[in-house]
Formats: C-alpha cells, structure tokens, sequence
C-alpha cells in the first residue's frame, strides 16, 4: 500500500457529508435501501424451507402438468426463476413496471436497437459508449438504420434531427466518457411530441440511486449492470426497463428468441451485490467528489469534469434531475500520450483497467484504446472511476503518479 505523506493525511477539506440534498441534489427517497433489500426477496416463495438468501436455479427445464402447462418456468432460455427475481427487484428501484435481464449491457442495448426496421433512423448522441458507437456505425448501418449524431445536451439539436423515419432517441446522461447530462425532461416532451418515437436513456453511470429517467416520461432505461448495480467486477449482465406494456411484449420476445440470457448463477451474484448499492454509491460520491475536487485544483491538470463540481457547465441540470453522482471523473492531463503512459505506469493504488463502478479504483485512457473504439476523444483525457478506497490513498496515489507524469520518464 503507498504511503500516505502528511500533505495529504488530513483530507477534510476534499470531503464531503454525504446527505446529497446538501449539495442541492434531489432529496433521496429514504426507504431504498429497504426496498433493495426485501422487494421481491420473500421467503416464502422459495418451496425449499423458507430460505432468507434467494436459491440459484440450475435447473434448463422444468416439468409440466400437461402438454404445454407449467408451473411458472417451461425452459430456462425464456423464463428461469432466479432471472425472474432479479428483474423484478430491477424494476422495482427504478420505479419501472418490466425489467429484462441480458447476458451482457451491449445484449441488452442491440436489443433495443433490434425493436427497428431497416429504412428507421436514430438520433444519438455523440458522446457515446465505444460499444454502442461501432454498433450503429458498423452493424446498424449495414443493416439500412442509420443514425444521425447530435450535442444533445442541446435539445433543439434532437428536435431538428428527427425526422419522419426516426423511432428512437438514444442518450446517455451522463455521458461517456466526456460526463455530459441531458435535460431528460426536455427531451421527453420533444420526443411525446414526434410520432412512434421512443426514448432510451443509458443510465448506467448513475445506477438508480441515483438518477430514475422515468421519473421525467422516458420509455426505456438500459444498465450495464456490469458496472454499478453489480459493483464488485464479477458479473457481465445487461437490463432493459419499461413501463409500456406492449413495448414489454417487443422486448420480451426478442430477449427470448434472440437468447442473449444471462445464468442463474450470475442473476445470484447481481442480486446479492444490488443489497449493497445505496452504501455504495454513497460512498462512491463521496470519494469521487473529494478525488475531484483534489484534481481541480492541482498543476497538473487543464480541466476536471465532475456533475457535483461547480464548474462542470452542467451543474445546476444534474442538481435537478439526480440525487447525487457516482464515482465517474473525466480529467484532462496537461501533455499528451507520453505524459498519460507515464501517470497511468506511476499509479500504485488505481487499476490501470476497462470497465467501472467496482469497490476497486480504476483508471482508462480512452484515446489510446483501438483507434476505431474511440474516434475523436482527446488523446489527454483520462476516465477514472472512483472506488471505495481510503479516499486519502487514492489522493495521494494521484498525486505521485501526476508527478512523475510531468518528468515524462517513462520506460
């Protein structure tokens, strides 16, 4: 473990009390981490003894009374229970009627995606999840849906791109990796307007403590429950959430013909890491914004970008449309790839590594991924998803590491 100079022993001035309504953001329904823990979680479900901790269910297929009559399951591909428990709970924290449970967070997004024809047309934006990014760039296209790209944290930008074959506006707020919001009000009105338009937001960087779109009239929420509802880098799944019956039906049937299901055992592991989620994205936010407010003021450093910041030119939309932020920072390192490959090699407590929103520290450099993953980021900016660690060794851990970068000396 790196130790801790006396600079940076007595952190309090980065701290923050984690009450969100302090900061100006929503005031926290106090009764999640309740529902978290008990929705769809009562024993007496489960045939075997009553047990408190959800069984795993193995079993692919499940015995039927008469030809085409079961119980509740009739094959796993299309219903298991444990999968059926976990997007009930899902649904529940972000006050949604449905939820789906996907294989991966892109399974659950191509599937949205699929609800198209070809000749349909999206709007996206363009700060996007390399993933998605080459989806519609390199597969939706081939396939005649094309997708217009716009700054949508300007809404009249969405207004003007759509048009008579457009059936779906895709964000993500914030975005990634550039932290951007969208006034999901704003656009949900522009989109009621338009007809057979539907609006998915990628909620994935907040989780549902923190951000619940439907609270403003979206029709579909994704997660890459990878990240934050897991929040222990154990788990590749994806969620879709509605409220709209016959869209649930849409994507029903294409989440069991498709089959990009996840296992019962990974359905187990998200639903025993979600018990955890309030304690965690507290903390989270509470690191994160200490970590923040560290880097905006060090030498080293252009510009932090960071929802909770008074500077972040968003600041005010996300005191109004969340509860809070998570561990995500984007910062702009003074240099270019010489002093990024020199800071992410001096870092001794954060993880050089994909993925975020695990109790562990990570940190990514998105320009220096494949060039056709990431076209057009900064080669100077850095991700850093903020873990759980004592907030002072990451502190410290940053503050060496952004040292060395300036010496550039790197093998």
């Amino acid at each position: 473990m790196l130790k801790i100079g006396k600079k940076f022993a007595n952190f309090s001035k980065f701290r923050l009390i984690t009450t969100t309504s302090t900061y100006g953001f929503r005031e926290q329904d106090p009764s999640f981490a309740t529902k978290i823990i008990h929705v769809a979680q009562e024993p007496e479900q489960w045939s075997d003894g009553n047990p408190i901790v959800m069984p795993i269910s193995l079993s692919t297929t499940f015995k039927q009374e008469a030809p085409g009559k079961f119980v509740s399951c009739e094959y796993s591909r299309l219903d298991n229970p444990t999968r059926n428990t976990v997007e009930r709970i899902v649904a529940s924290l972000e006050g949604a009627k449905y939820g789906l449970a996907y294989s991966s967070g892109m399974a659950a997004i191509t599937t949205v995606f699929n609800l198209l024809s070809p000749g349909d047309h999206i709007v996206s934006s363009t700060d996007l999840y390399g993933g998605t990014s080459i989806y519609l760039k390199q597969v939706a296209d081939r396939l005649n849906i094309k997708t217009t790209f716009v700054d949508v944290t300007d809404p009249a930008n969405i207004e003007k791109a759509i048009n008579e074959n457009t059936r779906l506006v895709w964000m993500e707020t914030p975005s990634n990796p550039g932290l951007n919001l969208v006034d999901i009000e704003k656009v949900a009105a522009i989109v009621r307007s338009k007809n057979n338009v539907l609006l998915a937001i990628d909620n994935t960087f907040l989780s549902p403590y923190f951000q619940r779109p439907f609270e403003f009239g979206v029709d579909i929420v994704v997660h890459s429950a990878t990240k934050y509802l897991n929040g222990h880098s154990d788990v590749l799944m994806g969620i879709l959430l509605t409220n709209d019956d016959q869209l649930h039906d849409r994507l029903r049937f294409l989440q069991r013909t498709i089959g990009a299901v996840p296992s019962p055992f990974e359905c187990y592991l998200l639903n025993r890491g979600m018990k955890t989620l309030p304690v965690r994205m507290r903390q989270h936010m509470e690191n994160g914004l200490a970590v923040a407010r560290f880097l905006e003021n060090h030498p080293s450093i252009e510009r932090v970008l960071h929802p909770g910041l008074l500077s972040h030119p968003q600041h005010e939309l996300a005191k109004r449309q969340s509860y809070g932020h998570s561990g995500m920072i984007t910062f702009f390192l003074k240099g270019g790839k010489p002093e990024c490959r020199a800071f992410v090699k001096r870092l001794k407590v954060i993880i050089l590594g994909e993925s975020l929103g695990g109790y562990e520290s990570l940190v990514k450099i998105p320009a220096l991924m494949p060039e056709s993953y990431q076209l057009g980021v900064p080669v100077n900016l850095i991700r850093l998803s903020v873990g759980l660690e004592y907030v002072g060794d990451l502190i410290a851990d940053l503050d060496q590491a952004l040292k060395a970068a300036v010496h550039c000396n790197v093998d």
